[in-house]
Parts: C-alpha cells; sequence; structure tokens
C-alpha cells in the first residue's frame, strides 16, 4: 500500500541524469480506483502515461507488485521496453500457498481489519536491524499505508492472485533485466529469485547482504547507482 512517494530517497540521484516518470497505480497516491484493475491492466496505464508524454522508449523499473507489473508490461509491450529493472520481485506467478495468504489477508480487510493488517505487514518489509535504527521512518510507512483505500487494497492482493506467469516469456526476450535482491527479504527470499537471473540474455544482478524488501528506503544510494549503471547500459552511454 505505498504511493510513488516511496521512490522519494532515490529520485534526487537519478533525476540528475534521467527524466523520471513515477505514475501511482489505480488506487494509490493520486490516483482513483474506478474499478477493478489487473495486474496487465496497470501495465496499459503505464503505457497509456508514455503516450501521452510521447515517449517511444523507456527502462520500466518495478518494486513487488510494481514489478509484476513491469513484467507485464515489458512482455506486452516489448518495443517500448529498453530494459527492465525488476526491484524485490519475481516473474512467478502465486503458488497455492500464496494464494492463500492472500485471501486471508483479503478477508481480514473486509472485516474491517486494515489497521491490524497493516501495522503487521508493514514492519515484516524491513530486517530487525533497519526496524531498530530507524523506528520513525516505519511509523511514517505505516501512517502512509493506513491512508490507502480498503477497496484499492483488496483490489491489489486480487490482482496479485491473478497475475499470469512470465517465466516462459523471461526465457524467450532479450530485453535486459536488472535484479535488485535483498539478503533480508521476508516477503520474497532472495534464493527464489536467483534462479530466474540467469534465464534471459542480459542480466544484471544486485545482492543486497543487510536489506529486506525496501531497497528504496533502506540502502536508496546504493539502489539509485545500480538503476543508473543499468539505465546507462540499456542507453547505450559509456
Amino acid at each position: 500500500p505505498e504511493s510513488h512517494r516511496i521512490w522519494r530517497k532515490v529520485w534526487p540521484q537519478l533525476s540528475q541524469h534521467y527524466t523520471l516518470i513515477m505514475p501511482d497505480f489505480p488506487g494509490s497516491g493520486g490516483s482513483l480506483l474506478e474499478s477493478a484493475t489487473s495486474i496487465e491492466q496497470m501495465a496499459d496505464c503505464v503505457h497509456a502515461i508514455l503516450q501521452h508524454e510521447c515517449i517511444e522508449q523507456a527502462v520500466i523499473a518495478g518494486h513487488s507488485m510494481g514489478g509484476y507489473t513491469a513484467f507485464a508490461f515489458a512482455a506486452k509491450y516489448p518495443e517500448l521496453t529498453r530494459g527492465l529493472s525488476v526491484v524485490h520481485s519475481s516473474p512467478a506467478a502465486d503458488d497455492d500457498e500464496k494464494k492463500q495468504t492472500r485471501l486471508r489477508s483479503i478477508e481480514l480487510i473486509r472485516k474491517g481489519g486494515k489497521g491490524a493488517f497493516i501495522r503487521q505487514m508493514v514492519p515484516n518489509l524491513f530486517p530487525d536491524s533497519f526496524k531498530a535504527s530507524a523506528p520513525e521512518l516505519i511509523e511514517a510507512q505505516i501512517q502512509s499505508a493506513l491512508e490507502t483505500d480498503e477497496r484499492a487494497l483488496i483490489n491489489y492482493y486480487e490482482a496479485m492472485i491473478g497475475r499470469k506467469d512470465q517465466r516462459n516469456w523471461l526465457e524467450n526476450t532479450s530485453i535486459p533485466i536488472q535484479w535488485i535482491l535483498g539478503k533480508q527479504d521476508n516477503l520474497i527470499s532472495y534464493k527464489k529469485i536467483l534462479v530466474f537471473c540467469f534465464k534471459s540474455g542480459v542480466n544484471f544482478v544486485s545482492l543486497y547482504e543487510e536489506c529486506g524488501h525496501m531497497g528504496m528506503l533502506e540502502f536508496p544510494s546504493e539502489l539509485a547507482a545500480d538503476i543508473g549503471s543499468f539505465a546507462a547500459y540499456c542507453n547505450g552511454y559509456s
């Protein structure tokens, strides 16, 4: 449950060299959720923004659910995708266990437990060492997440449950892919992602030893530098 501001510690460094577009998905930040929106439709939203801005190609970076959307975008619009930066995310669809976990979360939210759900979920995004050193940031993330409408939260979980598996696409693409992994990630194990990091033709891999699921808040300078280097490669810069 985040808006584009999750990138706030990264964009000052990247914006020195690149034009950045950071959309809010329907139901987050300044974007309204008018109807149920799938991951593929979220990718269409990104496409519509690029068309509106007359941008012919872009390096697409996505974090977590944004990573699922980035995979969907690259699979549907490969001609527009100069590179794909996957930050703490996976090309695989949910397995049955993960789907059941999401369904339980949906049920809790529907019963009025959004606050309890968010207060349990958000701290789990970070390793214990970071939680101990930055409690005010954790609380700020909780307060930001609490602003997300219940309908949007439910829609995101349903969209993730229903998303397409992109592993076959991954093995057949020539688009350069960057993988950002956190060794302390409690949501998506870096070991499960490492098996995908050699499937496509061109791969950049960064494993942050002390990082959880939120590299843009835990290690923003390192993440900005890595994304910047990857974007330079994708754009043919030396």
